[in-house]
C-alpha cells in the first residue's frame, strides 16, 4: 500500500480547483462590501457633472456604493437640499443669493460648502470660413460681454476682428445661447460680467427689465427680439452649439463639454494681454488669485471670491476660473442618518483626492491642498463619517507639493509669443478640436489688422478690413445695396458688413461662402453626442489582470483535470485488481 500522506493526482486537481475558486473570491471581495454603505442621493451642478457622474461610477466599482445623482441645475439642487429631498447638494453658488426681490433662503438643516472640483468656464462656438471650422478664435473681455448683451449682433463685427487679426471673419449672425434654467454656470458668469463690463451689463439689465443692475443672476434675462435662445442645463446650450444647424452659435458652458463634444473655445484676454485656453493649468494658475471666506462663523464659509482671479496679472491665467461646492449636512435630522454620513464620508475623502487624479482628463482643474485640507474640515463634520480615514497625509491629490505650493500651476506652461495681442494671431486649435485654422496674409497698409474699417453709403465694409491705409480705413466692399453700416455697439467699428451687399428681400448674403443668412430659429436637439468617458480607476488593471489569469487557470483546470482523473481512478482501480 502506499504511504497515507502521499495525495493522489485527483485530490491535487481538487486542491488545485478549491484554490482557483478561492482566489476569485478574494478578488471580487470588494463587490461584497455593497451591503455596508447606505446609499446616498444628491443632485444640482450640471457644470460639475461631467466629474461628479465619473466619480460616482468609480466609487461603485471600487467600494460597491450607490451614490444616486442628478445634474439638473444648481438652483434646483439647493432647493432639494433645503426641502430634505436629497442628502447633498451640488452648487457654484451659495444660499442668499437675491433675484429681483426673492432671497434664496438658506435651509434650517445644519450645512456646510466643501469645494469639490476646479475649472473654467469656456465660450463653445461653431463657426466656419469657406466651409472649414475655425479652431482657434480669440475674444476679449468687453467683446464677449458686448455679444451676450445684445451690442455685437455678426462674426465680422470690427471688436472681433481686432481681437483676431489672422481670420477673415463671415458676416453671420451670432447667436448667443444662454441656459433657460436656473444655473451655477450663469452665475458665475453674470458675476464676472457684473464685477468687469457693469456698464454694458447694466443697460442690458434694464432693457430687459430687470432694472438698472441685475448684479449676480442665476437666471439668465432674455431680451425680447434677440437672437438669443435659451436652452436648459449644460448638455442643453453644448448640444445646441455643435449641431449642424447651429453655425454661428456661442454658449457658455464648463470647458468639459466642449472636450468632450470635439468643439472647440474662444481663448480669453487676460489683464496682462495674452489669450489663454481655460485649460487645467491656466485654471490653476487663475486661482492662485482666489480668496476664500475663512470666517467659520459665517454660512459662506469656505465660498470663493473671484475678483483676484479675474484681475490676476500672472499671463497664463484663465480669468473666468472657479471652484465648485458640495452642500453637506451636518446634522443627524431630515432623515439624514450615521450611516448614510459613512458614505457620504467616503465619497467625499475619494474624489477630493484620488477622484482629482482624473479632472484634467474629464476637462477640469484639481484642487490645490489648502482647498482639500477645508474639504477635510468640513468632512469630519459629517456625523458617521470616518474620520480616521480623513487624512491628508495619505491623499494622493496632483497639486500636492513637499513645499505646499501647487504643483500644477508650478509646471504651467507660458503663452506663446503669437497668443499677445496685437498683429500675429496663432493657428493651433482648442479643446475638443486642436486642428490649425489657416490664418489669412499679414495685412498690408500698416495696420489693417484691426479691423476698424469705415462704411460708406451702397459699399459698406469688407470682411476684415484688411488693406488700409495706415490702419485708419479698412478695405470697401463693392456692389453692395445696403447703405451705410452702423455702428451699434460704439466700438468706432461697423458692425453691418456690406460685401456682397443685401439679396432680394433684404436677406444678407455671406461674403465668404455665399450662403444666404437667415435669422436663426430656436429649434434643435439638446443632446450632447459624446458623453464622459470611463476613465480606469486606480486597481482596474490589477483586479482585470488577475481575473484574466484566475480564468485561464480555471479554463486549464477544466479541460486537463477530467482526463487525469479518470486515467488516475482506472490506474488506481488495476492495482488493487492487482492486489487482489
Amino acid at each position: 500500500m502506499r504511504p497515507a500522506t502521499a495525495l493522489s493526482r485527483p485530490g491535487v486537481m481538487l486542491m488545485a480547483l478549491l484554490l482557483v475558486f478561492g482566489a476569485l473570491s478574494a478578488v471580487r471581495a470588494p463587490a461584497a462590501e455593497a451591503a455596508s454603505y447606505a446609499k446616498i442621493t444628491g443632485s444640482g451642478s450640471t457644470w460639475s457633472a461631467n466629474a461628479v457622474t465619473q466619480w460616482v461610477r468609480n466609487v461603485k466599482a471600487n467600494f460597491g456604493m450607490t451614490v444616486n445623482f442628478t445634474d439638473n441645475g444648481s438652483s434646483q439642487g439647493r432647493e432639494q437640499f433645503r426641502n430634505n429631498v436629497v442628502d447633498f447638494a451640488v452648487s457654484e453658488i451659495p444660499y442668499g443669493l437675491k433675484e429681483q426681490g426673492v432671497v434664496d433662503t438658506p435651509p434650517k438643516r445644519g450645512f456646510a460648502y466643501m469645494p469639490i472640483v476646479a475649472g473654467g468656464t469656456a465660450f463653445m462656438y461653431n463657426l466656419k470660413i469657406n466651409g472649414k471650422r475655425v479652431t482657434n478664435l480669440r475674444l476679449s473681455g468687453p467683446v464677449i460681454a458686448k455679444i451676450f448683451t445684445g451690442r455685437i449682433t455678426r462674426w465680422n463685427d470690427g471688436a472681433i476682428r481686432a481681437d483676431n487679426p489672422g481670420l477673415t471673419l463671415p458676416a453671420r449672425q451670432i447667436i448667443p445661447v444662454v441656459r433657460s434654467d436656473g444655473s451655477g454656470t450663469t452665475a458665475q458668469f453674470t458675476t464676472w460680467m457684473a464685477k468687469k463690463e457693469p456698464a454694458a451689463w447694466n443697460a442690458y439689465c434694464a432693457r430687459t427689465g430687470r432694472g438698472s443692475a441685475c448684479g449676480m443672476t442665476s437666471n439668465y434675462p432674455l431680451l425680447s427680439g434677440s437672437s438669443m435662445i435659451a436652452k436648459s442645463g449644460s448638455n442643453g446650450v453644448a448640444g445646441h452649439v455643435r449641431q449642424e444647424s447651429g453655425e454661428g452659435a456661442l454658449t457658455y458652458v464648463e470647458y468639459s463639454y466642449a472636450l468632450k463634444t470635439g468643439f472647440p473655445v474662444a481663448k480669453m484676454l487676460n489683464t496682462s494681454g495674452f489669450y489663454v485656453e481655460p485649460t487645467a493649468s491656466s485654471v490653476a494658475v487663475g486661482l492662485l488669485g482666489a480668496r476664500i471666506n475663512t470666517d467659520r462663523s459665517s454660512q459662506s464659509y469656505l465660498t470663493q471670491i473671484l475678483d483676484g482671479v479675474y484681475d490676476n496679472p500672472d499671463r497664463r491665467t484663465y480669468p473666468l476660473s472657479s471652484y465648485s461646492y458640495m452642500i453637506l449636512p451636518t446634522k443627524v435630522e431630515q432623515g439624514f442618518t450615521e450611516d448614510k454620513g459613512n458614505s457620504l464620508g467616503t465619497f467625499g475623502r475619494y474624489f477630493l483626492c484620488d477622484g482629482q487624479q482624473q479632472a484634467e482628463e474629464l476637462g477640469y482643474s484639481p484642487l490645490p491642498k489648502n482647498l482639500v485640507q477645508a474639504g477635510f474640515q468640513q468632512l469630519r463634520r459629517v456625523p458617521g463619517a470616518p474620520a480616521s480615514a480623513i487624512d491628508i497625509n495619505k491623499c494622493r491629490n496632483p497639486t500636492f507639493s513637499a513645499d505646499g505650493s501647487n504643483t500644477l500651476a508650478k509646471k504651467a506652461a507660458y503663452p506663446k509669443a503669437c497668443d499677445a495681442k496685437g498683429r500675429t494671431q496663432c493657428t493651433t486649435g482648442t479643446a475638443g478640436d486642436t486642428s490649425a485654422t489657416p490664418v489669412k496674409p499679414a495685412a498690408s497698409g500698416g495696420g489693417g489688422t484691426s479691423g476698424t474699417g469705415t462704411a460708406s453709403a451702397g459699399s459698406g465694409t469688407a470682411a476684415g478690413g484688411g488693406s488700409g491705409t495706415g490702419g485708419a480705413t479698412g478695405g470697401r466692399g463693392t456692389g453692395g445695396t445696403a447703405g451705410a453700416a452702423a455702428d451699434a455697439d460704439g466700438d468706432g467699428a461697423a458692425d453691418a458688413v456690406a460685401a456682397g451687399g443685401a439679396a432680394a428681400g433684404g436677406t444678407t448674403i455671406d461674403p465668404d461662402t455665399g450662403e444666404v443668412i437667415a435669422d436663426s430659429g430656436t429649434s434643435g436637439d439638446s443632446s450632447v453626442v459624446a458623453n464622459p468617458v470611463t476613465l480606469a480607476t486606480g486597481d482596474a488593471f490589477g483586479m482585470r489582470g488577475a481575473l484574466m489569469a484566475l480564468s485561464a487557470v480555471l479554463l486549464v483546470a477544466l479541460v486537463v483535470g477530467p482526463p487525469l482523473t479518470a486515467r488516475a481512478l482506472a490506474a488506481r482501480a488495476r492495482r488493487r485488481g492487482e492486489a487482489a
